[in-house]
C-alpha cells in the first residue's frame, strides 16, 4: 500500500576488470545512515543526488471539450499535472482513470496512452495536433472543441543517471496522486506554483514550469520508493538489505574500484558464497554481470561528454587501458566507444514534441 500514492497496475560471466582500489567506506557509509530517521531513504539521496534529465520535453496544454490527445510510446516517465478542469487518462488493459484539479498522474515507463475530456471522446494523436515550440523543448497546445476549458501540463523526462533504469523498472505502470492532505507538502507547493505560473503564462513561465516539473518528479519518486513495502527483489530490496545495500552503493559512487567478489562480500560482511548467491537471487544477475552493466551504462553516459576522452572514460572505469575498456564496451554494446560516440553525435537532430 502506498500511504501516499495510489498506485494502478496496468497490463505489463564475466569476469569483474581488477583496477586500483581505495578504502572501503560502503559499509561505514550505511552504518552511518542506520543512525539517520530512515537508512533507505539516506542511501536514495546518495543515489539521487546527482540525477539529471538526459533528454526533455514539456508542454503547457490548453483544451476544450470536447477534446482527445493521442500519445504514442517514449523512453522515459510520462507526468501529467492538471492545473484547471479535469481529464482522463485511458492506458489500453486498464481501467479509464479520471483526474481533476490538483491531480497528478506519473507513467514511469513512457507508456502510450490518451489523455481526454471523456473516455468515449475522438482522439487525435499529438504530432498531428501541431503543439507550438516556445524555446527549445518547452511547447504550447491549443486545441478542442470551443467547450469548458482544462489546463493541463505535460512532460516526458528521461534521466542519464545509470541507476535510473534500475529504480524506474521496478515501478507500477501507473501512479496517481490526489489533491488532498495526504500528498507531501513539498509536491504540493511545487504543483501551487506551477499552477500559477502556468495560469499567469508571464515572461519565463515554461522555463520556471520545466524545473519545478523535473523536481516534482524526483520528489514523487523518491516517496514512492521510500513508502512503497512491496520490494523482496529488484533494486530497491537491494537496497534495502543489510549487507547487499552497502556493496551498491560502492558500486554505484565508486564504478572505477576493484569490486572483486572478495571486496563485495567483505563490504557486506558476508562470506564470498552467501554473498554471491544473495545477490543473484535479489537482482537477478550475479555480481560481476551487475558491475559490467553498471560500468557500461556509465561509459555510455560519459561518452555524451566531449571534453572526455576514452582513454579518461576508461580509467575512470577502472580499466588499466583504453584497449581493454574497447573490448569489454564491444562485447556489452556491440559497438566500440568510439564508434557509438560518432552514432550519438550524428543522431542529434530535430526531435518531434513528446511530451
Amino acid at each position: 500500500m502506498l500511504p501516499r500514492c495510489h498506485e494502478s497496475t496496468g497490463s505489463r560471466e564475466e569476469p569483474i576488470v581488477e583496477c586500483r582500489t581505495n578504502n572501503d567506506t560502503a559499509s561505514e557509509m550505511y552504518a552511518r545512515s542506520s543512525n539517520s530517521a530512515d537508512p533507505v531513504v539516506h542511501l536514495l539521496g546518495q543515489f539521487l543526488r546527482d540525477l539529471r534529465p538526459a533528454e526533455a520535453s514539456y508542454c503547457r496544454a490548453e483544451v476544450t471539450r470536447p477534446w482527445g490527445i493521442g500519445l504514442q510510446f517514449q523512453k522515459g516517465i510520462r507526468f501529467h499535472f492538471v492545473a484547471e478542469g479535469s481529464c482522463w487518462v485511458l492506458i489500453e488493459g486498464s481501467e479509464p482513470e479520471r483526474l481533476d484539479q490538483g491531480d497528478v498522474v506519473l507513467l514511469p515507463h513512457g507508456t502510450k496512452h490518451v489523455i481526454a475530456d471523456d473516455p468515449e471522446s475522438a482522439v487525435t494523436d499529438l504530432t498531428l495536433l501541431g503543439p507550438r515550440q516556445i524555446s527549445g523543448t518547452s511547447y504550447s497546445l491549443n486545441t478542442g472543441g470551443g467547450g469548458a476549458r482544462s489546463l493541463i501540463f505535460c512532460c516526458t523526462v528521461d534521466f542519464e543517471e545509470p541507476l535510473a533504469d534500475r529504480l524506474i523498472g521496478t515501478m507500477p505502470a501507473k501512479l496517481v496522486l490526489r489533491e488532498g492532505p495526504n500528498r507531501t507538502r513539498s509536491l504540493g507547493m511545487l504543483l501551487e506554483v506551477m499552477a500559477a505560473e502556468m495560469a499567469e503564462e508571464s515572461v519565463g513561465s515554461a522555463t520556471i514550469m520545466a524545473r519545478l516539473a523535473d523536481a516534482a518528479i524526483s520528489i514523487i519518486v523518491r516517496d514512492w520508493a521510500r513508502d512503497s513495502d512491496d520490494h523482496r527483489r529488484g533494486w530497491l530490496a537491494a537496497l534495502r538489505d543489510r549487507g547487499l545495500g552497502p556493496a551498491l552503493l560502492g558500486i554505484h559512487t565508486r564504478p572505477g574500484e576493484n569490486w572483486s567478489l572478495a571486496r563485495l562480500a567483505r563490504t557486506a560482511a558476508m562470506s564470498r558464497s552467501t554473498f554471491a548467491e544473495r545477490f543473484s537471487h535479489v537482482l537477478g544477475v550475479s555480481p560481476a554481470r551487475y558491475v559490467l552493466e553498471f560500468r557500461m551504462r556509465e561509459a555510455k553516459r560519459l561518452l555524451l561528454d566531449p571534453s572526455l576522452t576514452i582513454p579518461a572514460i576508461a580509467a575512470r572505469l577502472g580499466y588499466a587501458s583504453e584497449a581493454a575498456f574497447s573490448r569489454a564496451f564491444k562485447r556489452t554494446t556491440g559497438n566500440p566507444p568510439g564508434q557509438l560516440r560518432r552514432l550519438r553525435t550524428a543522431s542529434e537532430v530535430r526531435r518531434e514534441p513528446r511530451a
